[in-house]
């Protein structure tokens, strides 16, 4: 469950930082237009490839605490709080 919860937290992070990049790309390209770049270039597989790698290192991420959290005496826990 907390490997499953780094991953998607991971994953949506990085979703949400390529679509903010590939629209602040796209509005630095409108707005330099006259200055001569006209053409928004979005490397597709390069993008998909830092999403995954970003599910990967969510899921590295989550090892440790997902193990301490395995060891965890669950009765003791809830009686600490």
């Amino acid at each position: 469950m907390i490997r499953g919860e780094a991953v998607i937290i991971a994953v949506l992070g990085a979703v949400l930082g390529v679509a903010v990049g590939v629209f602040l790309g796209w509005a630095f390209v409108t707005s330099l237009g006259d200055e001569g770049l006209g053409r928004l270039s979005v490397p597709a597989r390069q993008l998909a490839a830092y999403v995954a790698l970003a599910g990967v290192a969510g899921v590295v991420a989550a090892v440790g605490p997902a193990r301490r959290a395995a060891r965890l005496d669950v009765l003791a826990a809830i009686a600490a709080e």
